[in-house]
């Protein structure tokens, strides 16, 4: 009988462990798959991709050498050969080939050429065969940058003692309501899948005071823009004994700069690959909401048309102000009007026309929104009642507050538009592993 103990060293290497335990000028054994080939003449050229990169492999037609099958690209194969520094290979060394062992053979040719450095397609034929075009080098450091945005968050807010939580995205009513609702059926009883964790995350904030979630939302939207999905990831954060809602946005803020520092640290690589210039977050300005649609129709000579929500002309130039004005790639809108936010948001005591609330805005579009939610029982059975909405579906909630919460809020991120913004992509499509929108369901 055998006994399994865990994670055993194997014979093969990672292009980190060759750089770091500087195993030139030795024999090396690395997997991968065939990226390109290159035939020089005298010479082969195999880049492999590895996971961490590629690996630049030489193949001497002269050489002694044993290898099953002549050698294609997407292959996936097991490499020996002596590693040797190389400055103009990629990290710096490549691999002398002794021998090849071929793991797998592509039944098809590829439909896209993956190993140029740019996909030259278009983004339909990008996400119709996702599975590959993610292969490009380019195309999967995009979605290394998105790992390394949930990771600062995860990151941060643990540091700041905050519990991870993890809520049902089925549920028989939605925290936001509206109309943009996917219904359904379930166990011959009506759900919704819900727009976001709003009510789980209040009622755990009585519980652990700080949580988050990293986790899909489901909006029902029939829009076709490039800024909306109907399912998204969304980074969403509750806390609570607040003095008010700036704790929210300094918190953000925290998250934000410790993400441009992970990013710069960790992947190095990868912002190198994209071109990226990350933004600065040392210190984001504030703006009212009312104060900024003012901003832009006298800077732009626009015209205010609705005095309750942002348009996103609208938001394109707040963004483009405060660069101009305060070189500033963020910007938090606040107080927005009390008509265009939730039952739950608080509305401001010098004003109940606006709410204790905002929105991150990251060169002009809406990443963000968050604020201050009412935790008294009455308050929030009054606002309730004056919306003229009803309670049913929501007992559970209220009945957190009926027994004592305290002053707490909290926000949403959406993840794909936050690394959209920062990789300078203008469709999330292209940051968003399998998009879901109003004509994809598939892959």
């Amino acid at each position: 009988m055998e006994f399994i103990q865990g994670v055993t060293p194997k014979e093969t290497v990672e292009i980190s462990e060759i750089i770091e335990k500087e195993l030139f000028d030795t024999e090396v054994k690395v997997t991968g798959a065939i990226h390109s080939i290159r035939d020089m003449g005298e010479v082969e050229f195999v880049i492999l991709r590895k996971r961490e990169g590629l690996v630049q492999c030489v193949l001497e037609k002269d050489a002694e050498r044993t290898y099953e099958k002549d050698l294609k690209e997407e292959m996936t194969v097991c490499i020996e050969g002596t590693a040797v520094r190389e400055d103009r290979a990629p990290n710096g060394f490549e691999i002398r080939i002794k021998n090849v062992k071929v793991l797998s053979v592509p039944a098809a040719p590829m439909p896209l050429a993956v190993n140029k450095w740019k996909l030259n397609t278009s983004l339909e034929a990008n996400l119709n065969y996702r599975s590959l075009s993610l292969r490009n080098v380019r195309e999967r450091a995009k979605f290394r940058i998105q790992e390394g945005v949930t990771r600062a968050f995860r990151d941060y807010l643990y540091s700041e003692g905050f519990t991870e939580i993890h809520t049902p995205k089925l549920g028989a009513k939605s925290a936001e309501g509206g109309a943009n609702l996917f219904r359904l059926e379930y166990f011959h009883r009506p759900a919704v899948l819900q727009q976001s964790p709003q009510f789980y995350k209040q009622m755990m904030v009585g519980v652990f005071e700080r949580v988050f979630e990293t986790a899909p939302v489901f909006r029902a939207e029939k829009h076709n823009t490039k800024r909306h999905l109907n399912e998204y990831t969304s980074l969403d954060f509750e806390m609570g004994y607040i003095d008010g809602f700036e704790d929210i946005m300094k918190m953000e803020t925290g998250f934000l700069q410790y993400m441009t520092r992970l990013l710069e640290r960790e992947y190095a690589k990868e912002l190198k690959i994209l071109n990226i210039t990350l933004p600065k977050t040392d210190t984001i300005p504030t703006v009212r909401f009312d104060e900024a649609k003012e901003k832009v129709a006298e800077k732009y000579n626009r015209k205010i048309r609705n005095p309750y929500d942002l348009e996103p002309e609208e938001e394109a130039l707040i963004g483009q102000y405060f660069k101009e004005e305060y070189d500033a790639d963020f910007v938090f809108v606040t107080h927005y009007p009390s008509k265009k936010r939730p039952f739950y948001a608080m509305d401001d005591p010098a004003d109940d026309k606006f709410t204790l609330s905002f929105d991150l805005l990251y060169h002009g579009l809406e990443i963000t929104t968050g604020g201050q939610r009412i935790h008294d029982y009455n308050e929030l059975l009054e606002k309730i009642e004056k919306r003229g909405m009803t309670t049913e579906g929501m007992e559970q909630y209220l009945d957190t507050f009926k027994h004592g919460m305290p002053p707490h809020g909290g926000l949403g991120i959406g993840l794909e538009r936050l690394t959209m913004k920062l990789i300078g992509e203008d469709n999330v499509r292209e940051t968003t592993l399998f998009p879901r929108d109003l004509s994809r369901l598939e892959p």
